[in-house]
């Protein structure tokens, strides 16, 4: 087996007096497509805040490439880059697209506007955005701002080659999406994991069957802050398991309570 690039041990975390992940084991891979599947408020974007050292659990331990993580991502540099795309693509409204994606170039680095704005143009044009670097959130659609964010997490600084993302956390990417948007989305994922300056790995929390069977390799169930069930995106028409077939068939009769916790 190969080393993981990313492992949870024994993560917990609580908010108050509501635990939202309990004792949770977590292993992604390399060059894997994983995603984390379960009802809502199951701990699921915990995971990824967690994963991209944004929180820190209450209890376990996060290992990147088999170096433990002490404290937040500002703490100490992890050996890989972890970039994240946030369900409502949280960009800058004031900012114009070309300022939003250059962002952390335009404050940390040392590179000339000219060049910046040349990188930015390169990772527009591989989500399908070239030419738009002037407009305003505000002036796009919901999935245009989507594939924006995408840009601005797979955004790679020269200087620093270790500021590259290797690995992309997804949360909820589809969320809102028409059908045919969600397409678009879903077929980007792949794109930017196979690419040439593509992030080789990634974990994808989402509820949309579609998007989980288009973007996932493995699937991971949560529910009551734990790993119920996880098997291959090919296992979630052929398992037994009630959680499974209560999921994906939408049904309220089952294990799974409705309204999640």
């Amino acid at each position: 087996m190969a080393e993981p690039l990313i492992e949870l041990k024994g993560v917990s975390k609580a908010f108050g007096d509501r635990v939202v992940l309990d004792a949770v084991d977590l292993t992604i891979y390399r060059g894997e497509a994983l995603a984390v599947i379960g009802p809502s408020g199951t701990g699921k974007s915990t995971i990824l805040r967690i994963i991209a050292g944004l929180l820190a659990p209450d209890a376990g331990e996060v290992y990147i490439q088999g170096k433990r993580r002490q404290g937040l991502i500002e703490d100490s540099d992890d050996p890989i880059g972890i970039g994240m795309v946030f369900q409502q693509a949280a960009l800058f409204d004031s900012l114009t697209v070309d300022e939003n994606v250059g962002f952390l170039l335009y404050q940390r680095s040392r590179l000339p506007r000219r060049r910046i704005q040349e990188l930015v143009q390169q990772r527009l044009e591989m989500v399908g955005l070239g030419g738009i670097g002037k407009r305003l959130p505000a002036e796009l659609s919901g999935g245009m701002r989507k594939r924006v964010s995408f840009a601005r997490a797979i955004m790679a600084n020269p200087e620093n080659p270790k500021d590259t993302p290797e690995v992309l956390l997804y949360d909820e990417p589809t969320a809102g999406l028409d059908p045919i948007a969600s397409t678009v989305i879903e077929d980007l994922v792949r794109q930017l994991q196979f690419g040439q300056h593509g992030c080789g790995s990634y974990v994808m929390v989402t509820h949309q069957g579609s998007t989980i069977r288009r973007t996932a390799d493995r699937v991971v169930l949560l529910y009551h802050g734990k790993v119920q069930w996880e098997g291959s995106v090919h296992e979630i028409d052929t398992t037994d398991d009630p959680m499974v077939r209560q999921f994906f068939s939408g049904s309220v009769e089952g294990p799974i309570q409705v309204g999640g916790e």
